[in-house]
């Protein structure tokens, strides 16, 4: 046996105590993990019960304390939220230590000065455990896919929203029993907008865009659409249609050229959106998380597990551990594997305008039950471009009718036209629903 690797852990939350359970029961594991000590963890409170029994003369509530300790090699950044965990990452980068966390509000953020600060100090800062919990997707991109010119990413990768839009569809129960009990279950927050709203969701997909086409795009400007606003009738219209409700995060290079060396143009956005039965994607159920890549000359892979929760989490924290570890007992260079974007330093990549996005769209309409409304909404849309695949009258009673459309693959500028110019028609009460189409 050789040296052991100090473990610095920068928090002892759920995803930190599941980290400590592995580093301190190596038994039956691999061989590595014997060789990892955890000698230095960061808590807010020292008092504070946990699932984990941890020797309180490693425990401090000063983080810097982890950082300073000379016999800590690998800080471990599990506290969740931007500051301060950014700022310690920074500063744990500064002292030569490499880093792993779990932190994609972070990454998603700040994910290129960090890749600067580590690439300038010759540390890794991994993140496999930032995206899709246990699922390993980050290695994947930056090495097993690498020679693929990746074409477009999409994931489900929230599990609290996976697990509502499944009990809505599987047990017709409302949105909000279903947030009520998921909340009891702990799958989601007491406060749920970063997971209803698809602000997690759009972390994530800043996170995988920057890995799969090669350079950073900004975050705050993916367009988002979250799942508090559907209907149970939605969910139902959609499965008498053939499909399935699912919040999907899509990220997609607009030129397919693989010679472009410059700016790429990038369509990025998270959106409630029907996918068909057939598809793999439908088949994604509860609080599981899925990522179908598509490349040249791959085709279709996709990537498939639990996206969330201790276990599958600290399973990927450790796997980015026991990596750093594996190369630093090889004598490898600190420039053998790039610490954080697998391309940063040779391609721009620039989100296209959402009104340019090209994509399938379903619309629902609260109409009067009048003769030629529907003859009204298709030439709107038709003067606008928009081709329709079906239009469908449902649910026709004295209150009106509703009338779904679902579009071929259409600009949004487009739909957007449109739909200000039907909401015009007097026989139109309402547009009830958005959402996407596969």
């Amino acid at each position: 046996m050789g040296q052991k690797i100090g473990i610095g852990l920068l928090g002892l939350g759920t995803v930190g105590s599941g980290v400590a359970n592995i580093l301190m029961n190596s038994e039956g594991r691999h061989p590595l993990v014997s060789e990892l000590e955890l000698v230095s963890i960061a808590v807010r409170d020292l008092e504070r019960p946990r699932k984990v029994e941890v020797p309180s003369s490693i425990t401090t509530t000063n983080p810097q304390v982890v950082i300073d300790n000379p016999a800590v090699q690998i800080v471990v950044e599990v506290m969740g939220g931007i500051e301060p965990a950014r700022t310690l990452i920074m500063k744990a980068i500064s002292a030569g230590k490499s880093v792993v966390t779990a932190n994609k509000a972070v990454i998603a953020r700040h994910g290129k000065e960090i890749a600067a600060a580590a690439n300038s100090a010759g540390v890794y800062v991994l993140i496999e455990a930032a995206v899709g919990g246990g699922i390993p997707i980050i290695e994947p991109l930056k090495q097993s896919l690498g020679g693929n010119q990746i074409q477009k990413v999409t994931g489900i990768i929230n599990g609290t929203t996976n697990y509502i839009l499944t009990k809505m569809a599987k047990e017709g129960m409302r949105y909000e029993q279903v947030l009520k009990e998921a909340q009891a279950l702990g799958y989601a927050e007491s406060d749920p907008a970063a997971d209803v709203d698809g602000l997690d969701a759009a972390d994530k997909i800043a996170i995988l865009s920057g890995l799969a086409f090669g350079g950073s795009i900004e975050r705050s400007d993916i367009p988002i659409q979250g799942i508090s606003d559907i209907d149970n009738r939605d969910v139902g219209y959609a499965s008498q249609l053939g499909y399935e409700v699912k919040l999907l995060a899509v990220a997609e290079r607009v030129l397919k050229d693989n010679r472009i060396k410059t700016t790429l143009p990038i369509a990025a956005w998270v959106q409630p959106t029907l996918v068909p039965n057939e598809h793999p994607l439908a088949g994604v159920h509860g609080v599981n998380n899925a990522i179908l890549v598509e490349g040249d000359p791959i085709g279709e892979v996709m990537f498939y597990g639990p996206g969330a929760g201790a276990g599958p989490t600290a399973s990927a924290v450790v796997a980015d551990i026991l990596n750093i570890a594996g190369i630093n007992k090889l004598g490898s260079s600190p420039r053998a594997l790039d610490p954080l974007l697998a391309a940063s330093s040779w391609r721009e990549c620039q989100l296209v305008d959402p009104h340019a996005i090209v994509k399938r769209n379903y619309v629902r309409f609260k109409a009067q039950d009048s003769p030629g409304v529907i003859g009204k909404i298709g030439t709107i849309f038709g003067n606008h471009g928009v081709s329709i695949e079906s239009i469908i009258q449902f649910d026709t009673s004295k209150t009106g009718a509703e009338i779904v459309v679902i579009t071929h693959t259409v600009n949004q500028g487009k739909i957007k036209n449109s739909l200000e110019e039907i909401q015009a028609l007097s026989e139109i009460k309402a547009v009830s629903a958005h959402m996407g189409c596969l």
